[in-house]
């Protein structure tokens, strides 16, 4: 059974970098917890610490203080391989650079975090055919990465993203390399596959129109938050 609480919580997070003779602090103090099923954006000019707040987030980097906690579990207490682990079964990613192996299928693609955690069987097979369908490319699952377009290999990312069926996914700037229609359309299958299997989103962004479909943004400036609004999320139609 799922627990009850919020699916990711943020208690006095704090990144900081040694640069020479001095001391540079990335992240200062960020706290907020995301309940099941939100869609959260974080926001913020370069140089703000969004992308290092993702990291933190998804367990790729240590805090030098506070604590994130993924379903209640605090992360700082893994070891690298249960946090590894706990990444495979409970997170899902999505790139601005797709990240896909060059050497697989879209489908072997597909199926790599589940190859990764041990879960790869004849169900979950169909489960990544099932996502590369809903993701319009049912009949691509055959094609290597440089055999399709920007567009269509970042929907490849999104079904991986999505095949474990994890209750977090993460995005960092998911449309930035796409064409305005590609992105459009890419951002739409994530919402879409986001509201069907009420998965938690956090998406980091520069663009204010995709920012305006979410029901929360948390802008952060010089590694802190200063905004966190919960607003009535644009519609698709009010959108296009």
């Amino acid at each position: 059974m799922p627990n009850p609480g919020p699916v990711l919580e943020v208690r006095g997070l704090a990144k900081s970098i040694r640069s020479g003779s001095r001391v540079v602090e990335i992240l200062r103090g960020i706290d907020f917890s995301i309940p099941r099923g939100n869609f959260t954006v974080i926001q913020g000019p370069s140089g703000s610490g969004k992308s290092t707040l993702l990291g933190l987030l998804a367990g790729l980097d240590r805090p030098t203080s506070g604590e994130i906690l993924i379903d209640g579990q605090p992360l700082s207490r893994l070891p690298e391989d249960e946090m590894a682990l706990l990444r495979g079964r409970k997170i899902g990613f999505v790139f601005q650079s797709y990240q896909l192996v060059p050497t697989l299928t879209a489908l072997e693609n597909v199926m790599l975090p589940l190859d990764l955690t041990g879960c790869r069987d004849a169900e979950s097979r169909g489960r990544a055919e099932k996502l590369l369908g809903q993701v319009g490319l049912g009949e691509r699952t055959d094609h290597y990465p440089v055999q399709l377009s920007g567009g269509e290999q970042q929907r490849v990312a999104l079904a991986r993203a999505f095949v474990s069926d994890p209750p977090i996914v993460l995005a960092d700037e998911p449309t930035g390399n796409l064409d305005s229609r590609n992105g459009a359309l890419v951002l739409e299958m994530l919402l879409k596959l986001n509201q069907e299997t009420g998965t938690t989103l956090v998406m980091v962004t520069h663009d204010d129109q995709l920012a305006s479909r979410a029901g929360r943004r948390i802008t952060l400036v010089d590694g802190r938050v200063v905004a966190d609004t919960v607003e009535e999320p644009v519609s698709e139609a009010v959108v296009a």
